[in-house]
């Protein structure tokens, strides 16, 4: 009975780990304070019933990913340090600006601070909001690694992570296409460009790019290793192709592709044609038996996804705003160069997760007439705010993902763990790419797919599939 139990429960909870998936972006990519908090709520009420019922899930977490557990605790430890007041004495030796940005705002001069405790970082409530969606990005890590213990499971998830991506896209291509002045949800302003739920036209993007890599990873895992066969056999595979649920998700690849060129992000896309082609490129060397349906299928998709329909809706616009790109015109990497000053002068422990759009207007030029809160390059903004150890801990978790995901590239000979492998590569290489002109992961939507297709690449590699599999 107790063991029926935990079973029944663990159904439960990984129905709500997917419905949760499935809604995150529905609420303007969960980049509002209410959607991050219901998140928030989400992630933390599926952790706590983990816990409760499972308890070695700990020691069992911490065996098999022993490292991944530590990197975390890195980097949520060095967060707090931070935001945990400290004695007035010790925050004016390690940071006096701190101390000096503090006395411009108060008026009641340095009495009244220095008999406080201060905490480090220039915006504490900013501080604060990071730390915990870090803590619930955590959790969110370990609870996919903890629910996603069967193929069944591995299948719902990029299922449900590509059905995200494919209403998205819907979504978005009907909003414009249809002429609406408003959109649906929200009553946002809807122009030429392709948004969905979303109000960036680039954290759109980047999301389609991350579901574009859990539905084409799908379909890799959907390809069955045979050794041979007739004609005849080949014509029944054909039939039964157009009679199964793998046609859907190809038109479904197509719709978003679709809605990723409507996008009109330069990057977004850049990212997902560069993406896709390297990863596509190691399956072709690692895969063994390699499979004549695997080079069909991206073959099909260089000339019906990216040639014809792309054509028909937008790519050429792309193209020439990627050609008309001029850096004279373009202020964002100037923000890049104003703030790189700032690596240096707070790189080690860092200002606070979130205090970016705090600091940089102690670097910002003249000729910089707009407002950013954020860096526009991840890897800067994670440098000035988390600090070398901080970022260096994340950057650590996300290669340890990757390598992993690399490893069942080359060693698994089962479609579902290769197929899983190849989206959280092309995820990687995506995302990667993205983040040096944008802020992709500052959008928790983004952020928890990402998380999760990483957490997919953890496992990939040591996942059983059963007698046909290393």
């Amino acid at each position: 009975m107790p063991t029926f139990n935990t079973h029944k429960t663990e159904k439960f909870l990984f129905g709500f780990l997917l419905f949760t998936l499935f809604w995150l972006p529905l609420s303007l990519g969960a980049n509002r304070p209410w959607a991050w908090a219901l998140m928030q709520m989400s992630v933390f009420f599926l952790g706590g019933i983990l816990l409760l019922t499972h308890k070695s899930l700990l020691s069992k977490l911490y065996k098999q990913y022993k490292l991944l557990v530590i990197v975390w605790l890195v980097f949520l430890t060095w967060q707090l340090i931070n935001i945990v007041p400290l004695p007035f004495a010790l925050v004016e030796a390690l940071r006096p600006e701190r101390v000096s940005f503090l006395l411009n705002e108060n008026v009641q001069g340095m009495e009244s601070i220095s008999s406080q405790s201060l905490p480090l970082s220039f915006d504490v409530g900013q501080s604060d909001v990071i730390f915990f969606k870090s803590l619930a990005y955590c959790f969110l890590f370990f609870i996919t690694l903890t629910l996603v213990n069967t193929g069944k499971r591995l299948r719902y998830i990029l299922i449900v992570i590509s059905a995200a991506g494919v209403f998205q896209a819907v979504y978005g291509s009907l909003e414009v296409l249809s002429g609406l002045q408003y959109s649906l949800v929200f009553k946002l302003p809807v122009s030429h460009i392709a948004t969905g739920s979303f109000v960036y036209k680039n954290h759109y993007a980047n999301f389609l790019l991350l579901c574009l890599s859990a539905a084409i990873g799908y379909m890799i895992a959907s390809l069955r290793v045979r050794n041979g066969s007739s004609a005849r056999e080949r014509l029944r595979r054909i039939v039964r192709f157009w009679l199964s649920n793998k046609v859907l998700f190809r038109i479904g690849i197509i719709i978003m592709v679709i809605a990723l060129v409507m996008s009109r992000s330069r990057m977004g896309n850049s990212a997902f044609f560069i993406a896709m082609t390297i990863t596509a490129t190691l399956g072709l060397i690692y895969f063994k038996p390699r499979q004549k349906s695997y080079v069909v299928l991206f073959i099909s998709m260089l000339v019906i996804d990216i040639l014809i329909v792309s054509s028909l809706f937008g790519l050429k616009q792309v193209q020439q705003r990627l050609e008309q790109t001029n850096l004279t015109q373009e202020s964002r990497d100037e923000v890049v160069t104003d703030a790189l000053p700032l690596l240096s002068k707070y790189g080690i422990i860092g200002t606070g997760g979130g205090t970016f759009y705090t600091v940089y207007p102690q670097v910002q030029s003249e000729s910089i007439q707009h407002f950013y809160d954020h860096a526009h390059n991840e890897y800067l903004q994670f440098a000035i705010e988390f600090g070398i150890v901080g970022a260096a801990a994340i950057a650590l978790l996300v290669l340890l993902c990757a390598k992993s995901a690399l490893s069942a590239i080359r060693h698994r000979r089962h479609p579902l763990p290769r197929g899983t492998a190849f989206a959280t590569v092309m995820a990687f290489i995506g995302m990667a790419l993205h983040s040096t002109v944008d802020f992709p992961l500052q959008a928790p939507a983004n952020t928890a797919i990402f998380i999760i297709l990483l957490a997919l690449g953890a496992l990939s590699r040591d996942i059983p599939m059963g007698r046909q599999d290393k």
